[in-house]
């Protein structure tokens, strides 16, 4: 199991106990007690009712280690806290026993995010062993809308293909380094190739594009050049584009969501996300988001579309 994971609860003193293939029904319902502020952690953990945990890209504790499981912590690339209906003593117990086991192994994930006082009070019981954060968002409000938008969405937004690979990933490079400071294309570069490429192929990118092959990314030009000579040319380019990025049962939270630095100011976003509204609708029943609070034009730009607050987030970043 390796050193993060060592076994069941009884046989090691912990208060959690380590989750199983035949505990996942069980942490999806738990997710399911708040399906928009557990998106994250049901995404990776639905592949694993037909596959097992060894297809989601993680692992996970339940606690308490005996009894009815109350909460979950899954841990992936992420961190994700999911203490259901807990609160008070309750939830700090949770989050007392999954910071022990965290501490116990060190860290590996590249954030802690979810509910904000769940991850801040996750950080809180690790910041001292954790080393220093890159950077702490403590309030990212959560926003979601289960109808139509509130103005006409944009016709020229539509669903990307894979084909289009070459004007999809330096946008997608030149988001990432805007909102998280680095970019994706480090010591592993072709999976995050791979993850804009599956996007598209799943259905679950959205884009507006324009004629040319112009490219208007700053730094990222630089980090996406060895890369892209090996697609061909793109014949547009990227004006506005936003992803799918997590999916579990009847919620969809976008993400990635971005325009070209030339273009911003002209009223794109909102018109553009009205149309990834409807676009999700079809599909799914709820489309969620979450946001920077810091970020004020981007939260205007949603309140526009319709999207009302249903939570808050925070992120931890290393």
């Amino acid at each position: 199991m390796g050193r993060w994971f060592r076994g069941q609860g009884a046989a090691t003193g912990s208060a959690v106990r380590v989750l199983t293939d035949t505990d996942v029904p069980v942490a999806l319902a738990l997710c399911a007690a708040n399906p928009v502020a557990s998106v994250l952690a049901a995404s990776r953990l639905r592949p694993a009712l037909l596959g097992g945990l060894a297809v989601a890209g993680g692992r996970g504790w339940l606690y308490p280690s005996t009894g009815t499981p109350r909460a979950l912590c899954w841990v992936g690339a992420n961190v994700v806290p999911v203490l259901g209906d807990l609160t008070g003593d309750d939830a700090e117990a949770a989050l007392d026993a999954f910071g022990v086991e965290l501490r116990r192994g060190g860290r590996k994930a590249s954030s802690i995010v979810g509910p904000a006082a769940h991850v801040l009070g996750l950080w809180e019981r690790l910041g001292s062993s954790w080393g220093p954060a890159r950077d702490v968002r403590p309030e990212q409000p959560s926003l979601a809308l289960d109808r139509s938008a509130d103005i006409d969405p944009d016709p020229a937004v539509r669903l990307a293909s894979p084909d289009e690979l070459a004007a999809l990933l330096p946008a997608s490079v030149a988001m990432f380094l805007e909102e998280v400071g680095y970019s994706p294309l480090g010591s592993a570069p072709s999976s995050y190739v791979e993850r804009v490429r599956s996007l598209a192929a799943q259905g679950r990118t959205f884009v507006r594009t324009a004629p040319g092959a112009r490219t208007d990314l700053g730094p990222a030009g630089t980090a996406t050049e060895p890369l892209l000579r090996a697609v061909r040319p793109p014949h547009e380019h990227v004006v506005f584009k936003a992803e799918l990025g997590a999916i579990a049962g009847d919620v969809a939270q976008v993400q990635g969501v971005w325009v070209t630095p030339s273009r911003r100011g002209e009223g794109i976003a909102a018109p553009a996300m009205a149309a990834v509204v409807a676009g999700t609708l079809e599909r799914f029943g709820v489309v969620s988001l979450y946001v920077n609070s810091y970020n004020e034009r981007a939260l205007a730009t949603y309140r526009r579309v319709g999207f009302e607050q249903v939570g808050t987030f925070a992120t931890v970043l290393f």
